[in-house]
């Protein structure tokens, strides 16, 4: 007997990719049980299963920043008299052929390690099979699981960012999302500002000003981190001090917190510089969420 669930949660995450460096991904799960019936006649019942499961893919993958440990560009050092793991990640850009790297020294929480050469759906489906088999009761024989993309049919963007005002896990630095953006100009969408923004923040780390630090205060060193070439950040949340070195060049940075409220008044208030038209920003925060900003 099999039991499936469709739209079991969204991941969001970022990952580290030897092309295109930290990328925010969002993607939908849909699980598949297989196993025989229990003594309430079912394979598991569904609000277990939304539940308990649902918990553990948060809990291991959801707003994480994903780490290929077996990609030769990889190092991984982990500090545990202070409770903190450094990531070292070096890359080559795929459309402009610069060579580029991003150092981070955060609480293990921040991360998750799959032993892989790179981050996609195949690597990402074996880790989490492997950590739900852990968790399913003696009925199940065997889970499936089905990961994939939102369909888009407009323009949208991959980022990555931290709250570090956020309670949960929003906090760590480093999680990101597959978002779309909707600009209409006097009611009527405009494909060209859409395009704009798609492109402006393609693969992007959207950063706090305030959080920006010289090189000379990150807890940790790397020779390859300079302040005219890279932005580093550093702050403390309730789960710990995260820190980053990431190129300027994979940057945008804000005068205010990176929230989707936030991201929207930024683009409504830039567009508003290029153009006098009515204007009306709905930016999404991955799947079917976001914030609206628009003219009275």
């Amino acid at each position: 007997m099999k039991l499936f669930v469709n739209d079991l949660t969204v991941m969001d995450f970022s990952y580290l990719c030897p092309k295109r460096g930290m990328v925010g991904e969002s993607w939908i799960v849909d699980i598949l049980l297989n196993g025989g019936l229990n003594e309430e006649s079912m394979v598991q019942d569904f609000g277990k299963v939304k539940k308990e499961l649902k918990h553990v893919i948060d809990e291991y993958v959801d707003h994480k920043l994903v780490v290929p440990v077996e990609n030769v560009s990889t190092t991984i050092t982990h500090d545990e008299p202070q409770e903190r793991v450094q990531v070292d990640f070096s890359y080559q850009h795929e459309s402009t052929g610069n060579a580029q790297s991003m150092h981070l020294y955060c609480p293990p929480e921040a991360y998750a390690f799959v032993y892989a050469e790179e981050v996609n759906m195949t690597s990402i489906k074996s880790y989490l099979k492997e950590v739900i088999k852990i968790h399913l009761p003696e009925n199940v024989h065997s889970v499936e699981l089905y990961l994939r993309e939102e369909v888009i049919s407009t323009d949208f963007y991959h980022y990555t960012h931290g709250l570090k005002k956020h309670d949960g896990n929003c906090q760590r630095i480093a999680h990101g999302h597959r978002s779309k953006v909707l600009i209409f100009e006097d009611g009527n969408q405009s494909e060209t500002w859409q395009n704009y923004w798609s492109k402006r923040w393609a693969d992007i780390y959207i950063g706090t000003q305030e959080d920006i630090v010289s090189s000379n205060e990150l807890s940790f060193k790397h020779d390859n981190i300079s302040d005219e070439l890279f932005y580093c950040f550093k702050y403390e949340a309730s789960q710990g001090v995260f820190e980053m070195a990431i190129a300027k060049q994979a940057c945008e940075i804000i005068d205010t917190d990176s929230t989707v409220e936030c991201l929207a008044q930024f683009m409504f208030d830039e567009l508003k510089t290029m153009t006098d038209i009515k204007l009306e920003v709905r930016a999404f925060e991955g799947v079917g969420k976001g914030a609206i900003v628009a003219d009275d």
